[in-house]
């Protein structure tokens, strides 16, 4: 017989295994960083893709001018003439926690610059959303799983993808949060804690400054919180740690200014409302039925019952009558283009344009979260042994988040932290069982075992007995004590008798080769989450590069065009160029656009897509009308580069044609195929896009061979009559044209003209040019 564990042995026990896990989540936040610095090794400090650069810019701002003077800020560097008030229409959860990492290091004497902090903010909260995954799968399967779901999270691509060094992004912060929000959650729901539910709704409410898609949490915990309720696990524990939730989480919402009033008068946060009277009226019959007789608690409950469904038809009839004015019912564009994959392209081409709202192929899931895809299901069964309020929710997470994965290839970001709880819970089951399996079996342990494997099946009848005799002590305390029924039913979803473990025991080879699999498993994991990492998520978008049989080539000829316009080009100058682009010319180049990434105003983005798809004399009376004096196209038909102009020029076309039906999309293609070559269209090839992208580009080969469409270009040798080019980059990916100014008018010729219209008043009138 083995010496039994004293009190003291077990809490030096765990206390090491506390002091152990520290030390191991310490190790996984230094991962979680140092894996994201690829991005500035192999390149520099720089800021990545598009939408950061506005981000940085508002923080530079931030910074200087302070606080208020944020708010209040607007912008006369964008949407020329009309302006953009940034305060009210920017999520300020970025900006406030960059500002304040840098304010906090300026205090200490670190001396770092506003752009290094950007930088680094978002490999800093990887960290800490690796940690916060470790808090919300602790919680839901023990502190086994919740290691190996920080550890999985620290490497997975889809969210390296958008943390990386450089990466100033909303999401930077936003996945911290949203982890953060669910762990509080699922905690006040474990502990009854009107502390954590006070904590959740402030987590929510940081949610709510940083990113947008802080609508998936406001309608992911009601719909917990229903099904709870549907499916009879109703507590006290529920009410608390969702009502102060919708309560206080929504007065806090509505603070933040660009959100405001949509708190409560959009559709996509009547779902927690809706769920918020439900659960009032739940709690009110367990309330009734604790103080009442079972005759008039029968009574009490048509009562209630028949008040409930007035008060919910009347909420649901001011509801109706809300959306029912507004076309789109109360939703947003993104909103619907998620519950209807179609609307975008139908109605929104605007959205359906960005490649990020496209539908996701499959080879990216694997490439995104690779093994894990096949780890999730596992995870799923694991929550079911036993099913709890905690791993409910874990389950309805990973459902909801893989359906709009599939919808929108952006939000594998959501997925990617699901995922991985999924995947830490699987395998530490897995390892769980393999590992009891070897104990069991090895000579030493199976010697100075208390139980022998004959006697498996007494212990197993004691311990059920024991169970059962404990479970029906507890079902029996509420009744001597004459309290309400709805007593708190806590899961113990970690603790497994210890017969049950025994009795899953494996084969000792099976396990050993099992558990070397895993870890073979594991190993692919990392070598692809490091070359992810390395290779497909660390370089810049402002900075590109190949590698040919010559060695390395780098591209900066974004930076060399925003440079050459910085010094060569007035102050007062407005750039026109399609919306892509619009932060970087404003941020890098410090130049009025006339779009930018924002996309607020369909008609602006119609107008700048209506001029690029026109013909030369067309388009110059559209952006002369709009002050515009310089016109930047991106062309990557000489190097290679697939994201240009001339692979987005459809969707102007699209674009513009919503607005002004003069711009038809089938004027552009040859029997329904986009074509350049000598078999486009007229439209297409004296539109003022092909003009600019391929004006002297027969100069470069002498066949103008465009290498990202493989074919000749149709139309070689042309003039541009109301356009110059003033600047083409070193690998011509960046061409910059100015306005030329309007022609004078000559008194003689008019006069000529004039006489000889006179002379000629039997003839007939000539057509009108401007029509």
């Amino acid at each position: 017989m083995a010496a039994p564990e004293t009190p003291q042995s077990s809490t030096l026990r765990q206390a090491f295994g506390n002091v152990l896990s520290v030390f191991i989540l310490l190790l996984i936040g230094i991962l979680a960083f140092s894996i994201r610095l690829f991005s500035v090794i192999k390149y520099e400090s720089v800021i990545h893709e598009f939408d950061p650069y506005f981000n940085y810019r508002v923080t530079q701002f931030l910074t200087k001018n302070g606080i208020y003077d944020f708010w209040n800020w607007f912008d006369d560097r964008t949407w020329y003439p009309l302006g953009r008030v940034i305060g009210g229409t920017v999520y300020p959860g970025l900006t406030l926690t960059a500002g304040t990492l840098w304010r906090i290091l300026n205090s200490l004497n670190i001396p770092l610059s506003v752009e290094t902090v950007c930088v680094f903010t978002a490999p800093i909260f990887s960290a800490f959303a690796s940690w916060a995954a470790y808090l919300l799968t602790k919680e839901v399967k023990g502190v086994g799983a919740g290691l190996t779901a920080a550890a999985l999270l620290a490497m997975v691509p889809s969210y390296i993808s958008r943390s990386v060094a450089g990466s100033y992004d909303n999401e930077a912060v936003a996945i911290f949060a949203l982890i953060f929000t669910f762990y509080l959650y699922i905690k006040a729901l474990n502990t009854g804690s009107l502390f954590y539910a006070t904590l959740n709704a402030i987590s929510y409410f940081y949610m709510v400054c940083s990113w947008g898609g802080y609508t998936f949490i406001i309608n992911l915990i009601p719909m917990h919180v229903l099904l709870c309720i549907v499916t009879g696990r109703y507590s006290s524990r529920l009410y608390i740690a969702y009502a102060p939730l919708v309560v206080l989480g929504t007065l806090l919402a509505s603070l933040v200014p660009v959100v405001g009033f949509n708190a409560v008068m959009t559709s996509e946060h009547f779902a927690s409302f809706l769920v918020f009277i439900i659960i009032h009226v739940v709690a009110l019959v367990y309330y009734i039925k604790g103080i009442l007789s079972p005759q008039m608690f029968k009574v009490a409950v048509t009562l209630v019952v028949s008040i409930g469904l007035i008060v919910c038809g009347a909420v649901l009839a001011v509801l109706i009558a809300m959306v029912a004015s507004s076309p789109t019912k109360g939703w947003s564009g993104r909103s619907l283009s998620l519950l209807d994959p179609t609307y975008a392209s139908k109605y929104i081409p605007i959205i359906a344009s960005v490649s990020e709202h496209q539908p996701p192929t499959w080879p990216s899931y694997f490439m995104d979260i690779n093994v894990l895809a096949f780890l999730v299901p596992a995870g799923i069964v694991a929550c079911f042994l036993p099913l709890s309020d905690a791993s409910s929710f874990a389950v309805l997470y990973i459902v909801t988040s893989v359906y709009f994965s599939g919808v929108m290839v952006r939000l594998m970001l959501v997925l990617a932290p699901a995922a991985c709880i999924m995947s830490g819970i699987a395998l530490s089951e897995a390892f769980g069982v393999f590992t009891r399996s070897i104990k069991f079996q090895l000579p030493g342990v199976s010697q100075n075992s208390p139980v022998n494997a004959g006697d498996t099946g007494n212990v197993m009848q004691n311990d059920v007995v024991k169970t059962e005799k404990s479970e029906d002590s507890l079902k029996e305390r509420p009744s001597r004590k004459n309290k309400k029924k709805e007593k708190d039913n806590v899961e113990r979803a970690s603790v497994v008798p210890q017969t049950e473990k025994r009795l899953s025991v494996l084969p000792l080879e099976a396990s050993v080769i099992a558990i070397f699999l895993l870890v073979l498993l594991g190993a692919f994991y990392v070598v692809h989450c490091v070359w992810a990492a390395a290779e497909a998520y660390s370089a810049p978008s402002i900075v590109l590069t190949s590698r040919s049989h010559d060695g390395l080539h780098v591209f900066d000829d974004f930076r060399e065009a925003y440079g050459w316009l910085r010094h060569n080009t007035e102050v007062d100058d407005k750039v026109a160029s399609w919306w892509d682009y619009g932060y970087q010319t404003t941020a890098m180049a410090n130049r009025t656009v006339i779009v930018d990434n924002n996309t607020w105003n369909n008609t602006h983005i119609a107008t700048v897509g209506t001029a690029m798809s026109s013909p030369e004399k067309a388009a110059w009376e559209i952006f002369n009308s709009l002050d515009v004096k310089y016109v930047l196209v991106v062309f990557g038909g000489l190097v290679g580069y697939p994201s240009d102009d001339i692979n987005k020029f459809l969707w102007m076309v699209r674009i513009g044609g919503g607005v002004f039906p003069h711009i038809k999309e089938p004027d552009y293609l040859r029997d329904g195929q986009y074509r350049i070559d000598s078999q486009a269209t007229p439209t297409m090839l004296n539109s003022l896009m092909y003009k600019l992208s391929y004006y002297r580009f027969v100069e470069t080969d002498g066949k103008g061979f465009d290498r990202v469409r493989n074919t000749e270009i149709g139309k070689k040798y042309f003039k541009l009559t109301h356009f110059e080019e003033v600047f083409t980059t070193h690998h011509w990916m960046v061409r910059i044209y100015k306005l030329k100014p309007p022609k004078n008018r000559i008194r003689g010729k008019t006069k000529k003209a004039k006489s000889k219209a006179s002379s000629k008043r039997s003839g007939t009138l000539k057509k009108n040019p401007w029509h």
